[in-house]
């Protein structure tokens, strides 16, 4: 796929985006994304993506059934749990001691109209200072992606400004025109600057790594001042070791659903992801990077969910005593 291939409007407006991501980058998003819709396999990276494997995404649903679990398991897609997470960050200025990012991730929005309306009606009332999408909006890995937009321009007349977001390995960036249309920044190995009482916090956002590779910490950071206060939005965590030697002091991510379908206890039976399992959900640490995996909103594959019910994150910022820089 290449912009000869769609429609002029469309073809106009990621046009547009190429000042901004370069003409490689998007030239590259648009060649796997075609690539994408012709295969299952890819060479490379990993051996197979069980996401695109359309085939055996019915042998799951006839074994969890056949087990007494498939209904059991649908209705815990809608059992959202509300989840809290105090960061301590040694560069936070004082002025952003208390500031709250809502974290939302692999949302997933056309797996059906229940988890839209479950979702919405879940995060209405919630308070927070930001909110941070953090990729996979769309159930399939192919195919149209204005379901999923119409369901996220419906949630998002719920969310509080200001909505920043990042494309995951499901996502077409295509999607990138009308979402930001809708108020959604896409940070595209990009970074903006947020500033309170004129201290600042630096929120970035790097592309797909796990599946398109088409991150990049040199254009995502460069705006960045040395020993500043930085937040990186990424997809997966896949990258968490090149997150931490770029400087980086909180890492926020999803992608893993935290297995999805686990053993009692939430362990996971797989997580797609090259990171290591400790990494797959919740708090953990690499060095100086404080990292965050999200089990997401949604359901992927299959429309369950066992020993792992989805979560909404709250995302609390502190400065260290004394305040920050």
């Amino acid at each position: 796929m290449d912009l000869g291939d769609l429609e002029q409007e469309e073809r106009d407006e990621l046009a547009a985006l190429e000042p901004r991501i370069g003409r490689i980058h998007l030239r590259q998003r648009l060649g796997l994304e075609g690539e994408r819709e012709a295969h299952v396999f890819r060479k490379g990276t990993h051996f197979f993506h069980i996401e695109n494997w359309y085939s055996v995404h019915g042998l799951i649903r006839g074994a969890l059934t056949l087990a007494g679990l498939h209904g059991r398991g649908r209705r815990n897609v809608l059992r959202f749990q509300l989840r809290r997470n105090d960061v301590v960050l040694p560069a936070l200025p004082a002025a952003f001691d208390g500031y709250t990012l809502l974290q939302l991730s692999d949302l997933h929005l056309d797996l059906s109209a229940a988890l839209q309306e479950s979702l919405t009606e879940y995060v209405r009332h919630l308070q927070y200072d930001a909110c941070v999408l953090t990729g996979d909006f769309r159930f399939r890995t192919f195919g149209p992606h204005q379901p999923a937009l119409a369901a996220l321009a419906r949630l998002r007349t719920h969310l509080r400004s200001p909505v920043y977001a990042v494309l995951g390995n499901h996502d077409t960036i295509r999607m990138v025109p009308p979402m930001e249309r809708l108020g959604i920044r896409v940070l595209l190995n990009e970074s903006v600057r947020i500033e309170r009482d004129a201290a600042a916090l630096h929120l970035a956002g790097i592309d797909d790594a796990h599946y398109f590779r088409t991150h990049s910490f040199d254009r995502a950071a460069q705006e960045i001042p040395q020993h500043s206060c930085s937040v990186l939005l990424s997809h997966t965590p896949e990258p968490y070791r090149l997150a931490a030697h770029a400087g980086f002091g909180l890492m926020l991510c999803g992608h893993t659903h935290g297995g999805q379908i686990c053993l009692p206890g939430g362990v996971p039976i797989l997580t797609d992801s090259d990171a290591p399992r400790a990494y797959a959900r919740g708090a953990w640490r690499y060095g100086p990077l404080i990292g965050y995996t999200s089990v997401g909103c949604g359901a992927s594959i299959v429309d369950v969910r066992l020993n792992c019910l989805p979560e909404v994150t709250l995302h609390t910022l502190r400065a260290p005593q004394g305040g920050g820089a």
